[in-house]
C-alpha cells in the first residue's frame, strides 16, 4: 500500500461550479415551458373557437334564414367561455350576401377571436318569372 491514498469525490470549486451553472440554466428552462404551455392553451382555445364558428355558420346557413343584419349569442352551458355574432353584409348585386361568423374569448385579460365568411344566395329576393 502506498503513503499516499487517493480520495475519490467532488471539490469545492466543482461543487460551486455546478451549482452555479444549475442556477442559470434552470429558469431557463423553466420559462419555455411556461411559454410552450402558454402557447398549446392559445392553441387549442382557437382550435376550440374555429370548430364553434364552422358549426354556427352551418347552423345560420341551414336554418336559410337570413333575415338579419347582425346577430349574437353564446354556447351555454357546454362552452361557456366563448361567445358568437353574425353579421349579414351585402355583396354585389342583390342575390349575394356574406356572412361572417365570429367567435370571441378571452384569453391571457384580452380578447381574441375568429372570424369565419361564407357568401349566401338570398333566393327570396329573386323573383322567379
Amino acid at each position: 500500500m502506498s503513503s499516499i491514498e487517493m480520495k475519490k469525490g467532488f471539490t469545492f470549486v466543482e461543487v460551486l461550479a455546478t451549482l452555479t451553472f444549475v442556477a442559470i440554466v434552470l429558469p431557463v428552462i423553466m420559462k419555455g415551458i411556461s411559454l410552450s404551455t402558454v402557447a398549446a392553451s392559445e392553441s387549442r382555445k382557437r382550435s376550440e373557437a374555429t370548430i364553434l364558428a364552422q358549426g354556427k355558420m352551418s347552423e345560420i346557413v341551414s336554418s336559410n334564414v337570413f333575415d338579419f343584419a347582425e346577430v349574437s349569442g353564446d354556447f351555454l352551458p357546454e362552452n361557456e367561455d366563448y361567445s358568437w355574432t353574425a353579421e349579414l353584409i351585402g355583396w354585389e348585386g342583390e342575390t349575394l350576401k356574406e356572412l361572417i361568423v365570429k367567435v370571441l374569448w378571452t384569453s391571457r385579460n384580452e380578447e381574441r377571436s375568429v372570424d369565419l365568411s361564407t357568401l349566401v344566395y338570398m333566393s327570396d329576393q329573386v323573383d322567379m318569372e
